[in-house]
């Protein structure tokens, strides 16, 4: 059985070995990539500072190039059975190789820093294909609205019909709801994309390493400066980016229920096509919109994200913790998750059909009383005389409404403003670069 980088001639009861790993052999698959380059990154800066000879780091990137596209790539990574983690086993892989070569990895660093910089890296990878994602799903619904910003539907408040609307709105609401989500997930990338390495447990090393050359090697944006601070980082950049996608499962879930809602028969604002939903075993007649339904639940699930990681790490004094494990077992599903519910859902709103003449319906004519009454305004009438008058006709069910929208202002049915919505997006896509 492999030694542990921490064994001492100690044993450690089986169950207790057991418990302490966690899943960590089946989440730490993802970090392998970042392991290997956060590794050459450390080793490198060894060679610099006189701690490694040029010949040896020559041997050991190497052979850690050979683990990245021989092992990892093609998925044949695995961590086996009595290896803690994700470092022990490729540390164990190049002693194997290597032998005592191996074991200089790890001067001047603790897995305390080699996790955190492995996370950060996979986290930075990750906020980016979020980002891409969600740029894609704004994409598709700034085609829409732009296809129907002349299709009217009524609009809600307290669940009630009260004033005109239209599909241009509708989706282009959602549109702009996204870049503020992504504005968060910025910040979170901001966050992330510091550079831990060189912290050690926390406390720094009386060795002369320099932090300035791993972070231009992983191309950090700069670097956790304090290696107190450094540590104390575990956490703060998961609960931040939980932040930001609980944000984005907001948006997300807000759009789910209203296609839900706009789908029923009762409503029939909008239709889904027949791939995209599901029947039902007892009554013929019925196409579920399940694929909306379960993005709304598990969006519903990830807006209490940022209270589970923060229950997580509440209480928890400066230093490294064992509870910290824990936040991969939480966020790594989680980050699953979103990207597939925008990945469907960037699918699905394509393929959204709109009714027309949705306000034919008379049911709806007293959303126009607005419009009646900004009328008499602009004839002259005092806002709160043309206020009672329109009232008492349609009291008196003698109410007429107008035939025309006359909508002009920024960000109105006449004029969207999809164009500044999208150079926004623009400008907010390129902090992620």
């Amino acid at each position: 059985m492999a030694k542990k980088l921490w064994e001492k001639g100690i044993n450690t009861d089986e169950f207790i070995e057991k418990f302490t790993v966690g899943k960590d052999r089946e989440l730490d698959i993802e970090l392998a990539k970042y392991d290997v380059q956060g590794t050459i990154a450390h080793i490198t800066m060894l060679e610099s500072v006189g701690l490694l000879k040029k010949e040896e780091l020559e041997v050991l990137v190497k052979e850690l190039n050979r683990i990245l596209d021989e092992v990892i790539k093609p998925g044949k990574f695995e961590i086996e059975e009595g290896v803690e983690d994700v470092h022990s086993q490729i540390e164990l892989m190049l002693t194997r190789k290597l032998g005592d070569i191996g074991k200089k990895v790890h001067s001047g660093r603790s897995r305390n820093d080699q996790v955190l910089v492995d996370i950060k890296l996979f986290l930075r990878d990750q906020i980016k294909e979020i980002a891409f994602l969600t740029q894609k799903l704004f994409n598709g619904l700034v085609k829409q609205s732009e296809a129907h910003k002349k299709v009217l539907l009524p609009g809600y408040t307290h669940t009630q019909a009260a004033m005109p609307s239209s599909f241009g709105l509708w989706f282009g609401a959602y549109a702009e709801s996204l870049v503020d989500d992504l504005v968060l997930m910025q910040a979170a990338h901001t966050i992330v994309n510091q550079n831990p390495l060189g912290s050690a447990a926390g406390y720094g090393s009386s060795f002369p390493l320099n932090r300035t050359m791993t972070t231009e090697i992983l191309e950090f944006a700069g670097i956790n400066t304090n290696v107190v601070y450094a540590q104390m980082g575990r956490g703060k950049a998961e609960q931040t980016l939980s932040f930001a996608m609980a944000g984005l499962a907001g948006t997300l879930n807000k759009l789910a229920s209203d296609v839900c809602l706009y789908n029923s028969q009762n409503f029939a604002f909008l239709k889904l096509p027949d791939e995209l939903t599901t029947g039902s075993s007892i009554m013929p007649h019925k196409k579920n919109p399940d694929v909306f339904e379960l993005i709304r639940a598990k969006t519903n699930v990830l807006k209490a994200l940022p209270a589970t990681i923060a229950t997580v790490i509440g209480n928890l004094t400066s230093g490294y913790h064992r509870d910290f494990q824990i936040l991969k077992e939480i966020l790594f599903p989680a980050i699953e998750d979103i990207k597939e519910c925008l990945f469907i859902a960037d699918y699905s709103v394509s393929k959204i059909k709109v009714t027309e003449d949705i306000l034919d319906d008379s049911k709806y004519k007293l959303i126009f009383s607005v419009e009646a009454v900004n009328e008499l305004v602009i004839q002259g009438v005092p806002f709160r005389d043309a206020y009672q008058q329109v009232s008492k006709s349609i009291e008196s069910s003698t109410f007429t409404p107008p035939k025309e929208i006359k909508h002009t202002h920024e960000g109105s049915i006449g004029n969207l403003g999809n164009d500044q919505i999208k150079a926004r997006m623009k400008k907010v896509m390129l902090g992620f670069e």
